[in-house]
């Protein structure tokens, strides 16, 4: 029997080394993880945000927003997806229903983080935070909410901006106590930093790696020497098609043509077609439609 999504990232976070997790937003781009070998997926708020409302990462991204897209893309995936649940929607009871509603949609785990609602992104300027104890409380429910054990839970703070260091690493050692699976201290600022972020807790952390961030882009085998245990991109795969988009658009405009992006920056429609599976679809209309030929 296959094991849970839930069972396969937790033995992930026991494996020697870091585990990378690109950020997904959308079943195309969890598909292309998926193809492309990765072993877990992070479902990015902030690209989640961008996708569907057109909106940069502040908070305006709904639950039920959030769950419809988690659950599309555990359907069309077999990746463990780690989702990005931004402060929980609320306080601790709305936290126990986003555990109940992001578990039954089929995600591996979730985080929740310490900042204030409405949210921003960690790399943002202007963040607000709650305070410690009732970030805690949060963690306690969500323990509490959670079904299935397995369900990683991982506890965000993002002190780092706002209280320093120090604080950050404070408040991830009381969320551990409370109860949290995992850490991530975000934004850190120098690699030393991350290093000393890395021997803070006990647990899994994850590190994040923005281009154009806060935090240095150190490869992933230092982080997973330093002692993390996920490495995630959280936005680059949708920046990089945003790349490609623009790239197409402006040459579609200048040449009123795409001869010259196809073949090679462009797939065609029968490998898209493959990505997405349509052989599996003809086969069941063969199977299920009558006078369909086979």
């Amino acid at each position: 029997m296959a094991l849970r999504t839930t069972t396969r990232l937790r033995h992930l976070l026991k494996r020697q080394g870091a585990v990378v997790a690109p950020g997904v937003y959308d079943c195309v781009s969890a598909k292309l993880a998926e193809r492309a070998g990765y072993e877990m997926a992070l479902l990015t708020g902030a690209g989640v945000a961008a996708s569907l409302l057109g909106v940069p990462d502040v908070g305006l991204l709904t639950l039920s927003e959030l769950t419809v897209q988690a659950r599309n893309i555990c359907r069309a995936t077999n990746l463990p997806v780690l989702a990005d649940a931004d402060t929980g929607y609320g306080n601790a009871i709305n936290v126990m229903r986003t555990v109940r509603e992001l578990e039954e949609a089929g995600v591996a785990g979730l985080f929740i983080e310490d900042q204030v609602t409405p949210k921003r992104c960690g790399h943002f300027e202007g963040k607000e935070l709650i305070s410690l104890e009732e970030m805690a409380g949060k963690i306690r429910a969500a323990r509490e909410a959670r079904r299935d054990p397995d369900l990683i839970l991982m506890a965000r703070t993002d002190a780092r901006e706002v209280l320093g260091l120090e604080e950050a690493i404070r408040r991830a050692r009381a969320y551990v106590a409370a109860g949290a699976d995992m850490i991530f201290i975000e934004a850190p600022h120098t690699a030393e930093e991350l290093r000393q972020i890395a021997r803070a807790v006990d647990v899994p952390q994850l590190a994040n790696l923005v281009e154009g961030g806060k935090t240095p882009l150190v490869s992933v085998g230092e982080l997973g020497a330093m002692g993390f245990k996920v490495v995630s991109f959280s936005g680059s795969l949708q920046r990089a098609a945003i790349w490609a988009m623009t790239d197409f658009l402006d040459v579609l405009k200048k040449e009123q043509s795409v001869a010259s992006l196809y073949p090679g920056r462009v797939v065609s429609l029968g490998e898209r077609s493959d990505l997405l599976g349509l052989p599996a679809f003809y086969e069941l209309e063969r199977r299920f439609l009558p006078g369909k030929a086979p």
